[in-house]
């Protein structure tokens, strides 16, 4: 969990972190996860969550932050992560003693007490269902931006619901991680926001409303457990006083809808149309602003977090730091500026030469195995030193364009 604050000119003034792992060891997380015994489900402790939030804050209180200054806050969550909120808890939420810390005071207020998360792939089957119960894997992609995937919420509900339905029918509420985090400081369920909702499998992308028809192949009166949406930039309300008595926060202090990490990476880039930023990360990203998306099999098309009237197309690829590291330890004896030489001693369309590498199975083609094909588009076994390197990076861009093109 980290924080940042920002002065008006935009400079950071504060900043802080709380490891899962280290900081709050009796969750006993590994990476701030759990990952359980099919390998499949994945999760974390939600109190683990709030008692990170308690914890960040100490920590600013005892370092003399002047929380009085505050004018504004909102925040990023996992996408994908979802929590799930008790019958009655909007009682205890609303009125938690400002004496207490939250966890103390929410720690019976969760129906699931480990909320699935990005990571969880344990939902095949609730995805082949959805798919068939609107008509097949493109057109729920017309209808939300992206296929059924097995980390996005609908289909982890629909999980609970078909393995636990007592469990779903004592919650009243269910949140994604950004807006549970909003719940939190509003002190009462915080909406939606149409970004982070976009990667659920449930939003109608163009209308911004649920669908009823994926609502229904997922479980009996989601509606109302979900809330409605809303603009990602919406000022929800005040901060609770829970806050102001605690920590001294201003009354005045305004709580905006919080949001996706990937939506907040698009408006914290400040991407504008016809802008593409790339992450290289252990998966490469690469997300757009676009005008006219054409939502495909690959790939998600999500509500624009600075402007609802247009989207972002988002590209996940598997295939990022690892495989560039692997080949640069093969290739360049373990230095970057031994791979940087070689990439530049070779011109740019490596005379022909092309390759594919995905050491693991790829998302974004599902394709696995090195391809490597000369200048004569026949299949080879390898490559000299420097032209697998230059292969390596015009073959991971390529495959970046020719997927963003296909989604508008």
């Amino acid at each position: 969990l980290k924080v940042i604050a920002i002065d008006e000119q935009l400079r950071v003034i504060y900043e802080d972190n709380v490891h899962f792992d280290k900081d709050l060891p009796e969750f006993k997380t590994q990476g701030g996860v759990y990952i359980h015994g099919d390998r499949l489900t994945v999760t974390s402790p939600v109190l683990m969550w709030v008692k990170a939030l308690d914890m960040i804050l100490e920590k600013m209180k005892s370092s003399g932050f002047n929380f009085s200054q505050v004018r504004a806050l909102s925040g990023a969550g996992q996408q994908h992560g979802s929590v799930y909120w008790k019958k009655g808890s909007i009682h205890i939420l609303k009125n938690a003693s400002s004496e207490l810390p939250l966890h103390q005071s929410l720690k019976s207020c969760f129906s699931v007490s480990n909320s699935p998360i990005w990571m969880d792939s344990s939902t095949a089957s609730q995805c082949n269902t959805l798919e068939k119960a609107v008509g097949g894997a493109q057109h729920l992609a017309t209808i939300t931006g992206s296929r059924a995937y097995e980390r996005f919420t609908g289909n982890q509900i629909a999980k609970i619901y078909s393995q636990n339905p007592e469990v779903y029918m004592q919650t009243e509420r269910i949140s994604l991680v950004s807006s549970f985090a909003a719940s939190l400081f509003l002190g009462d369920y915080a909406p939606i926001d149409y970004s982070d909702g976009s990667g659920m499998n449930l939003l109608q992308i163009w209308e911004k409303v649920w669908s009823a028809s994926c609502l229904d192949a997922c479980a009996p009166g989601l509606e109302e457990k979900l809330g409605c949406p809303v603009p990602s930039h919406s000022v929800l309300g005040p901060i609770s006083p829970y806050y102001s008595q605690r920590y001294g926060f201003s009354p005045d202090c305004k709580i905006v809808a919080f949001t996706g990490d990937n939506p907040a990476s698009l408006a914290g880039m400040r991407l504008q149309e016809g802008d593409i930023a790339i992450s290289l990360g252990t998966s490469d990203t690469l997300f757009l602003w676009i005008q006219e998306p054409t939502p495909a099999l690959e790939g998600h098309i999500l509500c624009n977090p600075v402007d609802s009237q247009t989207y972002m197309a988002l590209l996940c690829f598997k295939n990022g730091s690892l495989m560039r590291e692997r080949i640069r330890d093969d290739c360049a004896s373990g230095s970057w500026d031994e791979f940087s030489k070689a990439l530049s001693s070779t011109v740019a369309g490596n005379n022909g030469n092309l390759g594919f590498y995905f050491d693991v199975m790829e998302i974004t083609p599902e394709a696995v195995g090195i391809h490597r094909f000369n200048r004569d588009n026949q299949k080879v076994s390898a490559f000299p030193k420097e032209v697998e390197i230059r292969a390596l990076i015009e073959g991971q861009f390529m495959t970046k364009r020719i997927h963003a093109e296909k989604l508008g």
